[in-house]
């Protein structure tokens, strides 16, 4: 609660206030240098606030060691000992409280079945997968039965196709345990498929904070309409604004419809935000059957799944949009003219 971190001048969280329900996979998701895991240090207690304080169940745990608190993280780096097989390094922490031996030998039973490395215990950890290595470190945590999993970038030295394996694991282990899991990234696609929400951070500030779902329909910032996905960002003045929620924004010449709240008046200068994908891309066919804003594409990109256009409005600005390929679509040349449109919802109506 009204938590900042300085290290000497360096300003490396200002006054975040953040609340994480029990039992959910939330992540904390920036770039380089904005804070989370310096947030996650915090909440484990490798790091003291500047000010502020860390609760957990409702109870301050300012002054608790890691060891006290009823979390246990997981490094980006995993941690684990080379010297010891993965028994022994699960039953580290176990044999740090004095459990008995036969207390021990369950659980690590128990754990090896949850993480699927039940007959690995022998194996010393040079001769683990990535994956493998991977499990290990959660089963080491997991064993302590805490009620905060923190995971610091746990997937990043991963491949595309593992990562995307163990992100499936980790969703699939949290629903199983039901414990709260607070998961550090950078990497908006693991943010969008694991959390049940995700807080946005730059510059040690907490920027949003939502469902997946909201934070990519409603990006409320520049900085989160563009870090979380692709959106064109357009600079306009409020024209006009009708009896309900919406208003007609002239983009240099371009009138475009978007809702907004009621703080946004007549005169207002504002940025709208407009997804990529949003955009339909219509080739000027019959002309006088088109509607939309008209354009010459300017350069085309092959992506895949989909096709990027690049278009330069009659007006001047250049609007990108992302287009399904599918089979039976007319594949746009650059240089051909096109209409542009999208839904009304489709624009958002940003903060700064």
């Amino acid at each position: 609660m009204g938590v900042s971190k300085r290290f000497g001048s360096v300003v490396a969280l200002e006054d975040v206030n953040l609340s994480i329900r029990k039992g959910e996979f939330f992540s904390l998701l920036g770039p380089s240098g904005c804070g989370k895991t310096t947030l996650l240090r915090l909440i484990g207690g490798f790091e003291i606030p500047s000010k502020g304080e860390v609760q957990i169940d409702g109870e301050s745990v300012r002054n608790q060691s890691p060891k006290k608190r009823h979390t246990k993280m997981i490094f980006q780096h995993l941690a684990l000992f080379p010297h010891m097989n993965v028994f022994e390094n699960i039953a580290f922490g176990l044999k740090m409280q004095g459990s008995p031996k036969d207390r021990t030998d369950r659980k690590i039973k128990d754990v090896l079945a949850l993480v699927r490395l039940t007959g690995f215990e022998e194996r010393q950890i040079e001769q683990l997968s990535g994956g493998q290595k991977q499990r290990v470190a959660m089963a080491r945590a997991l064993v302590n039965e805490p009620s905060v999993l923190l995971l610091d970038e746990p997937l990043g030295a991963l491949d595309l196709q593992l990562r995307l394996q163990m992100m499936e694991e980790l969703r699939q282990l949290h629903k199983v345990l039901n414990s709260t899991f607070i998961y550090v990234t950078h990497d908006q696609g693991e943010a969008m498929n694991m959390s049940d929400r995700i807080a946005v951070m730059e510059s040690g500030r907490l920027l949003q904070v939502g469902t997946p779902q909201e934070i990519y329909e409603a990006p409320n910032t520049r900085f989160v309409a563009t870090f979380i996905g692709h959106s064109n960002l357009l600079q306009g003045r409020v024209a006009s604004r009708d009896d309900g929620n919406t208003v007609t924004v002239d983009c240099g010449g371009v009138k475009i419809k978007s809702s907004a709240p009621d703080s946004i008046i007549t005169g207002d200068q504002v940025t709208l935000s407009l997804r990529f994908e949003k955009i339909t891309v219509n080739p000027a066919v019959g002309s006088d059957s088109q509607t939309g804003l008209s354009g010459v594409v300017t350069k085309r990109t092959y992506m895949g799944p989909t096709i990027r256009y690049e278009t330069k409005l009659e007006t001047g600005q250049t609007i990108t949009a992302d287009v399904a390929n599918v089979e039976d679509r007319h594949i746009i040349a650059e240089g051909e003219r096109v209409y542009l449109n999208w839904p009304e919802e489709g624009t958002v109506i940003l903060k700064d």
